[in-house]
């Protein structure tokens, strides 16, 4: 199965297989949920075929990963001043906003350090970065590390799985079968269960 569907997009050219992934990497952080984990996986897959190679693609996923972060932290930064101070915003009191910046203020920089390791709050890292106004420079270089170190461990995961997709296969078909037979098992239990309630009923 994952075979076939590799085969299917490795035959697209290289120049798109990395805007695909310089795109996921980005939008992940502009609009969340977004599968780039995955699709940075299956990169790292087509890196086990030859399709694409390592280096540019753990370049492009991470600078892909710090844009969509810097984009939202800038628009933190942006709201943080025009707005929400302003009273514009309802649903975000000033208070609110005092108690997320002195949180920031305590644990910021090591919070951006961890931003990639913690899946569904990247954005909200990235966003309330820039409401708390840290150090622009400082939030590239550790967003940078951050989404290195990660971006590398999860190609280098999508190789292993690239060059070990027969044997994933085998084990999927047999959790799927597994899978099969307790659901069938299930629905056969249940239904002599409704059938065997119904007779006690009508006896």
């Amino acid at each position: 199965m994952f075979e076939n569907i590799l085969t299917d997009i490795s035959r697209l050219t290289p120049f798109w297989l990395y805007v695909v992934l310089f795109f996921f990497s980005y939008i992940e952080n502009v609009f969340p949920p977004s599968p780039s984990d995955l699709v940075v996986i299956i990169g790292g897959s087509l890196i086990s075929t030859g399709t694409i190679h390592f280096l540019p693609t753990l370049i492009l996923t991470t600078v892909g990963s710090v844009l969509g972060f810097m984009t939202l932290y800038l628009f933190g930064s942006q709201l943080d001043k025009k707005i929400i101070r302003a009273g514009k915003i309802k649903f975000i009191s000033i208070e609110a906003l005092d108690k997320v910046e002195k949180w920031f203020i305590k644990y910021g920089f090591g919070i951006i350090l961890a931003n990639r390791f913690m899946p569904g709050t990247r954005s909200v890292i990235s966003f309330f970065a820039g409401l708390s106004e840290l150090d622009a420079k400082k939030t590239v270089i550790l967003s940078t590390i951050s989404a290195l170190i990660w971006n590398s461990i999860i190609i280098y995961a999508g190789i292993l799985f690239g060059n070990n997709i027969p044997m994933v296969d085998k084990y999927l078909s047999a959790y799927s079968n597994i899978v099969l037979i307790i659901t069938a098992a299930v629905v056969v239990i249940l239904i002599l269960k409704y059938f065997l309630s119904k007779r006690k009923k009508q006896s």
